[in-house]
């Protein structure tokens, strides 16, 4: 290997570090912070924003990659990795993406403030303002090109809007069509009663442990939006609770438990390294979605769940294991994305993808925000919003600036539906091990077929290495209809 890679790699675990204390800044601020502190906290991340873009365009940068001469897959990888960030870094103004993480920064406290007042136009001039920014960074991204594809490149590499909207446009007619069966059929009771809190937090940690969740390296806090932050030997993870919905705790939690393992079973040469994390937030959200559902909400899993629950909290009204399984999986009506049933989840996120693209083009004000949503939502789900808090204020994401994020969460389901049919191929014993609360068989496939490369391939090859196919949507539109087909006997 070559001095120039050397000295290049050496830079690059430098940046990456900064980059891991960037965000802790950003976890603590959304755990512990006190609100006073919101004005500094900016200021911060501001500053230490303009000190990672300053590096990520660092000309030596360019000089090192000329002159590296890389020998196998990982040096050509990380080389990848990095020419891509020099070149994006290149190409965004230092003022502009400084300007960017104040912003981004404060409008996450303007935002939750607003959506618990159910205001909207109290955040309206933040979100005017963020996305202000991004489209003038998603046009010194695309250099003439398309704002939108260019700004969905920073979470999912090589996807172009219009390759998503013709996968989605496959999914929808077919989730629609599900959706209405199920809400014309007998339906499974819904949990009521009311849970001790920390009984909840308890069985959680419980949970995230047995979902593989390295404790020394890692913890479980509380966040108004559940979350996980970090990478390699410090990933934290973030979850709520509720009194009368144990579920939106315990499934917030295994979900971001997917997100943390795979961080956390990234091989540990990749450490501070380019390869170190997961290598796009489609994939990271296969591994969410996969631990949440196909193995959280799965029959043989809520068996033992349905055990658990009864220690922790009782007699709670659900005696019968497969009712309990129907409780879990119903289908019902509600205005949460995150605490949408798989059925409908990804006509939330089909949404909010259908109004950023016209956001960032141009086509839609945010003045005209909040009715587009209630309309669009009215449509697609029979009902109206009934405020803001349950609608446009709903997702933190806009605030954060992150224009492109959202259609990851479907696109995510789609590898998960492709993983979980070669995972049961594979795993042949898979119900036996979940009904006893055994998850190793399953998290262990998946770390060793998916989780400890990282970034060494690209998103789709990554997908596709695990599975031995070219991911499509068939396998998760089948998956779905069999699962509440046999529930809802349709």
């Amino acid at each position: 290997m070559s001095r120039a890679y050397d000295d290049l790699m050496a830079f690059t675990r430098e940046t990456e570090a900064l980059g891991q204390i960037a965000g802790r800044l950003g976890w603590d601020q959304e755990t512990v912070m006190p609100r006073g502190a919101a004005a500094q906290r900016s200021e911060e991340m501001g500053a230490i924003e303009a000190v990672l873009h300053a590096r990520r365009m660092d000309p030596r940068i360019g000089d090192w990659l000329d002159a590296a001469k890389p020998k196998g897959a990982e040096a050509k990888a990380n080389l990848r990795h990095i020419r891509r960030s020099f070149e994006r870094a290149s190409k965004v103004p230092a003022d502009l993406a400084a300007e960017l993480a104040r912003t981004t920064s404060v409008a996450q406290g303007i935002w939750a403030e607003a959506r618990a007042n159910d205001d909207f136009a109290a955040f309206a001039p933040t979100l005017e303002r963020v996305l202000d920014l991004r489209r003038q960074e998603g046009q010194a991204l695309a250099n003439g090109g398309d704002a939108y594809d260019a700004l969905l490149q920073d979470y999912e590499p090589g996807a172009t809007a219009d390759g998503l909207d013709a996968m989605f446009g496959a999914l929808r007619p077919r989730l629609v069509a599900l959706r209405d069966k199920i809400l014309g059929a007998s339906s499974p009771a819904a949990l009521t009663g009311t849970f001790d809190e920390a009984a909840q937090m308890k069985l959680t940690r419980l949970i995230a442990k047995l979902y593989g969740y390295d404790m020394s390296r890692g913890r479980v806090d509380k966040a108004v939006h559940p979350f996980s932050a970090g990478s390699g030997n410090d990933v934290r993870i973030t979850t709520r609770t509720s009194p009368t919905d144990p579920f939106n705790c315990l499934y917030s939690t295994i979900h971001e438990v997917g997100h943390a393992a795979y961080e956390q079973n990234i091989d540990q040469a990749y450490l501070l390294t380019p390869l170190g994390r997961g290598v796009s937030m489609g994939v990271h959200e296969s591994q969410s979605r996969i631990y949440e559902n196909q193995l959280g909400r799965s029959r043989a899993f809520n068996g033992w769940l349905h055990v658990q629950m009864r220690d922790a909290f009782g007699d709670f009204g659900i005696d019968d294991p497969d009712a309990f399984y129907g409780t879990v999986n119903r289908v019902h009506k509600g205005y949460i994305r995150t605490e949408a049933d798989e059925v409908q989840y990804n006509l939330h996120v089909l949404l909010r993808f259908d109004l950023e693209r016209k956001l960032i083009d141009g086509t839609l004000d945010v003045a005209d925000l909040e009715e587009a949503w209630n309309t669009r939502f009215e449509a697609d789900f029979g009902y109206r919003v009934d405020k803001p808090s349950n609608g446009v204020l709903q997702d933190v994401h806009w605030a954060e600036g992150l224009f492109g994020y959202f259609a990851t969460y479907t696109l995510g389901n789609v590898y998960a539906g492709c993983l979980h049919q070669t995972l049961r191929e594979a795993v042949p014993e898979l119900d036996a091990q979940l009904a006893s609360g055994d998850t190793t068989a399953a998290t262990g496939w998946l770390r060793d077929n998916l989780q400890r490369h990282g970034g060494l391939y690209e998103p789709r090859d990554t997908i596709e290495r695990a599975c031995g196919f070219a991911p499509d949507e068939g396998p998760l539109l089948a998956y779905l209809e069999t699962k509440f087909g046999a529930i809802y006997a349709l």
